[in-house]
């Protein structure tokens, strides 16, 4: 029953943090570090609805009331993971995945409503990939330690109404960036405590943060149809993460789980230099930290078959959030299952998330501290599905 649940729950959490704080994609975890000799690929499918009204009037063309429309698409990632028993105590494991991602995409309104739809619109985009090689060593049958190297890559792209300026034809006033991160090695530390009789694991663990120098170009063009564009040097932090883990059975068949993940994401800023010259700010950064709550239950209908629920909540921040992430918080439920067909294993899981109200701040020439754009009523839908293999 561990081990179903274990595999379950780490579903559960990639559905449910599929539009988490920050531009998190997919929760770091520990669940293959506590399988033997067993591989798994993963794939999350997620369908976001966010958009919002407009409250302030910015040009003939842009009153307020106008319509945003949905400004998030659809997106997908995926996940592999490995781990080999070496000795009895020695266990070594390999996780590929995307942690960071974000897409937005204020659709071309041909010059009418929503500012950020002005001219060809607003989209931004950003990727990673990472790489985890970890060791956990069994100390008792009570106590293990693990640690890993992270190797990780991530680049980005944005095209967008530059707020520096008045509202601009459809031909002007535009800023666009276009970078590539270096590689960088992060680490993760982490001691687990078991008593496989009932069930019980705590675990702790710490991820470490990646500082990316980006390089790349940016490019603004001004609504005289000037074209200023150039190189462009700037520094990322992917933040630092602490995640505390636990389950119990609490009756044959039947066990809780939950788990707390702090996020650093004051840490995290995009603000390539072009860009902070013609606006005075961030592309994206936040105000606050981010606090992640899970907590769920299990239970094994039959000896193949295990059925588990889920409700993770972060609570909102306030103050303005990004035009690029125009949510705050969230409250996610989920549901999923795991059936065993000999060697191999079906996994598989659906969230829905509640996603937080959120003001977004006016853009230049506006004065600073106006309320732009009202987002309310949104909500995500998340589907992943895990199959693996013991061998």
């Amino acid at each position: 029953m561990t081990r179903i649940t274990t595999a379950t729950a780490a579903l559960l959490a990639t559905t449910s943090l599929a539009y988490a704080g920050g531009v998190e994609w997919q929760a770091q975890g520990t669940s293959i570090l506590f399988e033997d000799n067993y591989v798994e690929f993963g794939y999350t499918y997620v369908d976001p609805e966010v958009s919002g009204t407009q409250l302030l009037t910015a040009s003939a063309a842009s009153l307020a009331g106008s319509m945003s429309g949905d400004v998030t698409p659809d997106y997908s990632y995926y996940q592999f993971s490995l781990n080999t028993q070496v000795t009895d105590e020695l266990s070594l494991a390999l996780i590929v995945d995307q942690p960071i991602g974000a897409e937005v995409n204020y659709m071309p309104n041909g010059g009418t409503g929503y500012l950020y739809g002005s001219g060809g619109g607003s989209q931004a985009q950003i990727r990673s990939d990472a790489i985890t090689l970890a060791a956990r060593y069994q100390f008792t049958e009570n106590v293990s330690a693990y640690a890993g190297i992270r190797i990780v890559t991530a680049t980005g792209n944005v095209s967008l109404f530059n707020g520096s300026g008045p509202p601009a034809p459809a031909s002007g006033n535009r800023y666009t960036m276009q970078a590539d991160g270096t590689t960088e090695l992060g680490y993760m530390l982490g001691a687990a405590y078991e008593r496989p009789d009932i069930a019980l694991r705590v675990a702790l663990t710490y991820y470490s943060a990646t500082t990316h120098t980006f390089t790349g170009t940016e490019g603004i063009l001004t609504p005289m149809n000037v074209a200023v564009t150039g190189p462009t040097t700037f520094e990322t932090t992917i933040p630092q993460q602490v995640l505390l883990e636990a389950q119990t059975g609490v009756a044959e068949g039947t066990l809780v789980f939950g788990s707390i993940r702090w996020t650093e994401w004051t840490a995290f800023e995009i603000a390539p230099p072009a860009f902070q010259a013609a606006t005075g700010g961030a592309l994206v950064d936040y105000d606050n930290d981010v606090w992640t709550y899970t907590l769920g239950g299990a239970r094994r209908l039959t000896e193949d078959f295990a059925l588990l629920a889920s409700i993770t909540h972060e609570a909102s921040t306030g103050g303005f959030a990004g035009n690029l992430g125009p949510t705050d918080g969230r409250t996610s439920v989920g549901i999923g299952g795991r059936y065993d067909l000999g060697d191999w294993r079906i996994t598989g899981g659906v969230s829905y998330s509640w996603l937080g109200d959120a003001e977004t701040e006016a853009p230049g020439p506006f004065p600073a501290g106006l309320a732009f754009g009202d987002f309310d009523d949104n909500n995500s839908i998340a589907v992943a599905l895990r199959i693996g293999y013991s061998f």
